[in-house]
């Protein structure tokens, strides 16, 4: 959803942007196949009822509809993401990792797929254009493990904690899915920022431009 809504922004500022998307995962110890749905665990891990969670998620739901997503919590499946987000790193490799985090997030909140099963992530990535036999490799090995920790590494130097996290020019950070506007108003910001020019030595030198020379008087 935070996605979506930093697609739209970038859609409304007329200027070049690069976005890199970082790993990050919210509980590493989450296991492959989780015996409990999405509204157990929130139950679990807040200390709340399945009546509250549900009405908590309804609320994403309703969110991520505002933007043209489809969240199907009822049947979503938990389990961990190390192994995708291998996937995306491997996919960053041949130049898709965008196509491919697009589509695991797809899978994942929309079409109830299990993305922690090498098998579903193999299918995932055929449709993207990489290479099954190259893929399932890569799963079946510890490849690109280094390449996802070092992202979770510098996500601890910059304190985060949650996602999304978006920080741009290492210099200014929104946390959450904010609204669309609140995205044009920092781009907008980072922008102005870089076409900034800060003079550093004082004004006591000689000045030229076209209307001729400025002499510093003594």
């Amino acid at each position: 959803m935070g996605k979506r809504r930093l697609e739209d922004a970038l859609k409304k500022i007329d200027h070049p942007f690069e976005v890199t998307y970082r790993c990050f995962e919210l509980d590493p110890n989450t296991p492959k196949n989780v015996n409990k749905n999405m509204y157990e665990a929130l139950a679990q891990k807040y200390g709340m009822s399945i009546e509250q969670a549900k009405a908590n998620t309804q609320n994403m739901v309703r969110m991520a509809k505002e933007v043209g997503l489809d969240y199907q919590m009822d049947t979503l499946i938990l389990t961990n993401t190390f192994d995708a987000h291998r996937l995306t790193m491997f996919a960053k490799t041949k130049g898709l990792m965008i196509e491919m985090t697009e589509r695991i997030l797809q899978a994942y909140f929309t079409e109830s797929k299990h993305i922690g099963d090498h098998e579903t992530l193999t299918e995932l990535a055929v449709e993207v254009g990489l290479e099954r036999e190259a893929v399932t490799a890569m799963l079946a090995s510890d490849a690109m493990t280094d390449e996802v920790r070092a992202d979770e590494e510098l996500a601890k130097q910059y304190r985060v904690t949650g996602v999304p996290f978006y920080l741009f020019n290492n210099k200014y950070a929104l946390t959450g899915a904010q609204p669309t506007e609140v995205f044009v108003e920092a781009l907008q910001k980072v922008i102005a920022e870089a076409d900034e020019v800060t003079v550093l030595n004082g004004q006591d030198n000689a000045v030229c431009d076209d209307d001729g020379c400025e002499i510093p008087k003594k």
